[in-house]
């Protein structure tokens, strides 16, 4: 395996010239085909069809990993893209774990015998929002429903305004290894802003507990070019952030779109910080925290040399699913909950948007799959060049070629030509054997994923903005 393309930390500087020639928007490629392109043809029907052909075709030492949404929250905040439902009725959360465990059923009836969850997620939302006998609940049946490998990956999502360090003992207690917090800010101006008030002492404190715990590993979510943030609120938190010296950072760019998500039609355009202060906003944080001892993982990711995130981008082993980057090798992932992606086989499936939905056809006795798609040879191919751009910054043609029993060269010469440019200002490297992402490409590594995505450049989506 190649190394991945790494950043100059000495010469990250993007020039306003490619800001406004590249600086477009695109997918996360968070999964290829995009989730734009799923389709209401693909139903429960569909989803049953490739458990079947997991169960038949011997594929059950494939890794197997599950997420959970959890949709509620106490509070709004305005950022928030996430399929959430704010609330302070503590027993629609009852309601919705009965839910769950009629959805939990039904998979784990499809599913081979001996099938193992090697990796469970639960997000949201803010699972946290569950208290302690409602988590207990939920670990219990997915347990009785699924079998969980020994020393399996389980994480959850949480907000530092729901938890103390005796809940984060519970949390441990159920088996869970891996910590995200949500922390976006640390500035108070910034806060106010978003609607989410969370003094920096919480945060720390709650660091120093899940560390006398033991947790392998803890993350801090960020996020840059929210409103009121600048060039020195955000050093500051850099700053704050370093000395939390968190396992891992997201650190994820804001993407305002109040068309589409009603709540962020509460910030304030104004506010919000412009192109360039936003990509300095990112060769800032990628100084400081490289400074700080981290490992660029790439695009929004960041991780202590220690860290299983950084190991696996050292061996060339790192992966990407809907989640970000990712340790787990390449394998399905069964999703449960309203919205939840999930991926078996060659297949992509979402469940219903709306809690009525989800209850309704649950009530029917049957999955609440709504749309997906399933994924032609193409589709198979390009998803493998994108994620190896995404992942290691590299395309090797032979390899690549052999996987997929083509020419690379022939099959993609129009791509080559759309490649000219980025060649031409610095971004891409092609030589007769592979494409390779330059340091300063990797700001625009979206960029030069989507030179390969047949479908973006036809969507009428509106996707964030690649910096």
């Amino acid at each position: 395996m190649h190394c991945a393309i790494q950043p100059d930390p000495t010469a990250l500087t993007l020039p306003t010239e490619l800001l406004s020639e590249f600086g477009v928007a695109g997918p996360r490629y968070t999964s290829y085909p995009t989730a734009d392109r799923f389709v209401e043809a693909f139903g429960p029907d569909d989803q049953a069809r490739a458990m079947r052909l997991r169960r038949e075709d011997g594929t059950q030492s494939a890794p197997l990993s599950m997420y959970v949404h959890i949709p509620f929250c106490e509070s709004l905040c305005y950022y928030c893209a996430c399929n959430k439902v704010v609330t302070r009725h503590r027993e629609k959360a009852s309601h919705y774990l009965n839910y769950l465990a009629r959805e939990a059923q039904l998979l784990a009836a499809q599913l081979e015998p001996g099938a193992a969850v090697s990796q469970l997620h639960l997000g949201g939302g803010s699972p946290t929002f569950l208290d302690d006998a409602e988590l207990d609940a939920l670990l219990s049946m997915l347990r009785d429903s699924f079998t969980f490998a020994a020393g399996a990956e389980q994480s959850i999502e949480i907000d530092p305004r729901t938890v103390d360090a005796q809940r984060l003992a519970h949390l441990s207690a159920l088996g869970f290894n891996r910590l995200s917090f949500g922390v976006q800010d640390f500035d108070p101006d910034v806060q106010r802003a978003v609607h989410r008030i969370q003094p920096a002492s919480q945060v720390f404190e709650l660091m120093d507990a899940a560390r006398s715990l033991g947790f392998e590993s803890v993350n801090v979510d960020l996020i840059y070019g929210l409103p009121r943030q600048n060039d020195a609120s955000f050093e500051r938190t850099l700053a704050q952030v370093s000395a939390l010296r968190p396992d891992r950072i997201a650190l994820y760019a804001y993407a305002h779109l109040p068309e589409r998500f009603k709540s962020q039609r509460r910030i304030l355009a104004e506010d919000l910080p412009d192109a360039p202060a936003r990509v300095r906003m990112l060769a800032r944080a990628i100084q400081v925290l490289g400074g700080a001892g981290y490992v660029y993982i790439g695009m929004d990711h960041f991780a202590l040399p220690g860290d299983a995130l950084a190991i696996a981008k050292r061996r060339g082993r790192l992966h990407r699913d809907f989640q970000g980057y990712s340790t787990q090798p390449d394998g399905d992932l069964l999703a449960l909950g309203v919205s939840a992606i999930g991926r078996v086989g060659a297949t992509y499936s979402q469940n219903a948007k709306s809690l009525e939905l989800y209850y309704d056809l649950l009530d029917q006795h049957r999955l609440p799959v709504v749309r997906g798609l399933s994924l032609s040879r193409d589709d198979l191919l390009r998803r493998d060049v994108i994620m190896a751009l995404m992942c290691h910054g590299r395309v090797d043609f032979d390899a690549m070629g052999q996987a997929h029993a083509i020419d690379f060269r022939n099959r993609f010469a129009p791509e080559f030509a759309a490649l000219g440019p980025l060649v031409a200002k610095g971004l891409v490297r092609l030589s007769d054997h592979h494409i390779e992402v330059t340091p300063q490409g990797w700001f625009l590594v979206r960029v030069v994923a989507m030179v390969f995505d047949k479908y973006c450049h036809a969507s009428g989506t509106r996707f964030s903005h690649v910096v």
